[in-house]
C-alpha cells in the first residue's frame, strides 16, 4: 500500500511539473506571496473605513479639502450716475460654497450652499442689477447704518444735545435715513490673510443728522466650515450714537421659492421687546405663553396669523429678541438662532455677541420684487435675522437691561456675527 502512495505522489509531482511549468517550492513562494497581497490588500480597505468614519464623525481633519484652493475673484456691477464704478466680488471655499459680494452698501448678494442631497441653491434674495439695487431694494443684503432699526420721533440727545433725523418710516427714524450705510458705494480691498473682502467709508459730520464724522469696516470671512463671519468696527471724533447690521434675507429653500412659512426657528431667548403700533419699543416682555415663544424650534407659519396686539403691529414677526447668557458659545459669541428647512435639510445657525437679534417675517415683500433668479418675491418668501442693539436704543441710555449704542471718541465699536451653514 505504501509503494501504491510513493508511485502515486511521484505521478502527481510529474504532471504538476509539467503541466504547470513551476516547482512545489515555487508554488509555495506564489501561495504565500497571494496570501501577503491578500493581507495588504484587506489591511488598506480597513484603513480607508477607518478614515472615512474618523471624517464622517468629524474627528479627522480632511486634508484634501484644507488643501484645496478657496478663492476671491473681482468682477465688474455697473456703475453709479456720477460715474463711480461697482464691483461685485465672489468668495469660493474648497466646499464650493460661495458668497458673492458687492461694494454698494456692502452687500451680501448671493450665499450658495449645498442641500442635503449636495444639490447647490443661493439662499440670499437679491437682484440681477445695480439699478433694481439703486432704486428700490427694501435693505436687500445691505449693511445698515449709521443706526439700524427705528428710532422714535426720529430725534434723541447725547450730553444733553439733541440730534434731528430723518423720519423716513412713518413717524420714526429707519436704517440710517434717506441715505443710509446700504445706498453708498464702499471702499474695498481683499484680506491680507483668509478668504474674504473688507469694506470701508467715511461718513462725515452731519451726515443723514448724526453727530461726528464717522469711520466705519465691515469685514466679511468665509471659511472651509462653510461659516460666514461678519465682523464691524468704527470710531468716531464726537460722541454719537451706532448700530450696524446685516439686512440679508434668507430662504434655505432656495432663492425664489414662495415662503418661509415652513421653515422652522429657534431664538435662544426668552424675552422679546415688545412694540407700539409704530414699532417703536414700549417694553420688555416675557416670550412664555405667545406667538413669540420660540425657546423650542417652531414652524414659522403656525402661529404668524394668531390674534396678537404684537403682531398685528408688526403685520407679522418684525420684532428684537434678548438673547439669553449662558448658552452655547464661539469665539465668545453666543448662540442666538437655529433656522431650518426640512424640505432641503439646510441649516443655519447664527452666534453673536449683540445682546439682540430682530426677526423680520418678510411682511413687506408684496410681490412687487422680481428677483437675481426672476422669480418674483411674493409676501413672506424670505426672512431677516438681524443681530444688534435693541430698536430706539438712543432714547434708553443707561436703562436697565440696554446695552449702550453710544461711542465716543476714543472708544471702538465692534460687533460680530457668525453665520454657521449644514445640512441635516
Amino acid at each position: 500500500m505504501m509503494i501504491k502512495y510513493f508511485y502515486l505522489s511521484v505521478v502527481f509531482y510529474m504532471l504538476f511539473s509539467f503541466f504547470g511549468g513551476c516547482t512545489l517550492s515555487e508554488v509555495t513562494q506564489k501561495t504565500k506571496d497571494g496570501y501577503v497581497t491578500s493581507k495588504s490588500y484587506l489591511s488598506d480597505k480597513s484603513k480607508k473605513l477607518y478614515r472615512a468614519s474618523k471624517d464622517k464623525l468629524g474627528l479627522n481633519e480632511n486634508k484634501k479639502t484644507l488643501n484645496k484652493a478657496m478663492t476671491v475673484e473681482k468682477k465688474s456691477f455697473g456703475k453709479m450716475p456720477d460715474g463711480k464704478k461697482v464691483s461685485l466680488f465672489v468668495l469660493t471655499n474648497a466646499n464650493k460654497m460661495q458668497v458673492t459680494l458687492l461694494d454698494y452698501g456692502a452687500t451680501v448678494k448671493e450665499i450658495i450652499v449645498p442641500d442635503r442631497n449636495g444639490n447647490f441653491s443661493n439662499v440670499s434674495l437679491g437682484f440681477s442689477n445695480l439699478n433694481d439695487y439703486r432704486e428700490k431694494s427694501p435693505y436687500f443684503g445691505s449693511t445698515a447704518g449709521r443706526y439700524a432699526n427705528r428710532i422714535a420721533k426720529g430725534k434723541f440727545s447725547v450730553d444733553g444735545q439733541e440730534y434731528k433725523l430723518a423720519t423716513n418710516n412713518g413717524p420714526n427714524h429707519l436704517h440710517g435715513g434717506e441715505k443710509g450705510f446700504d445706498k453708498i458705494v464702499w471702499n474695498s480691498k481683499l484680506l491680507e490673510t483668509g478668504t474674504g473682502v473688507v469694506f470701508t467709508m467715511h461718513s462725515p459730520d452731519g451726515d443723514e443728522g448724526y453727530p461726528g464724522k464717522l469711520t466705519s469696516k465691515v469685514t466679511y470671512t468665509l471659511t472651509n466650515d462653510n461659516e460666514l463671519m461678519v465682523e464691524y468696527s468704527a470710531t468716531t471724533d464726537k460722541p454719537t450714537v451706532i448700530n450696524l447690521t446685516n439686512h440679508t434675507y434668507f430662504n434655505l429653500a432656495g432663492e425664489g421659492d414662495p415662503t418661509i412659512l415652513d421653515h422652522e426657528l429657534k431664538i435662544y431667548a426668552d424675552e422679546y421687546v415688545a412694540t407700539d403700533e409704530t414699532n417703536i419699543p414700549t417694553s420688555i416682555s416675557k416670550v412664555s405663553g405667545s406667538p413669540f415663544d420660540f425657546t423650542k424650534s417652531f414652524v414659522i407659519g403656525d402661529r404668524i396669523e394668531a390674534t396678537h396686539d404684537q403682531l398685528k403691529y408688526g403685520k407679522g414677526y418684525d420684532h428684537t429678541w434678548v438673547i439669553r447668557s449662558g448658552g452655547k458659545m464661539i469665539d465668545n459669541m453666543k448662540h442666538a438662532a437655529t433656522l431650518r428647512d426640512p424640505g432641503s435639510g439646510r441649516k443655519m445657525d447664527i452666534y453673536t455677541d449683540q445682546p439682540g437679534i430682530q426677526f423680520y417675517s418678510g411682511n413687506y415683500l408684496d410681490g412687487s420684487y422680481a428677483g437675481q433668479s426672476g422669480e418674483i418675491y411674493p409676501l413672506r418668501s424670505g426672512l431677516c435675522l438681524e443681530t444688534q442693539v435693541f430698536p430706539d436704543s438712543p432714547n434708553h441710555q443707561e436703562e436697565d437691561g440696554w446695552k449702550t449704542c453710544v461711542l465716543r471718541p476714543g472708544e471702538t465699536y465692534q460687533h460680530k456675527t457668525l453665520h454657521k451653514f449644514s445640512v441635516e
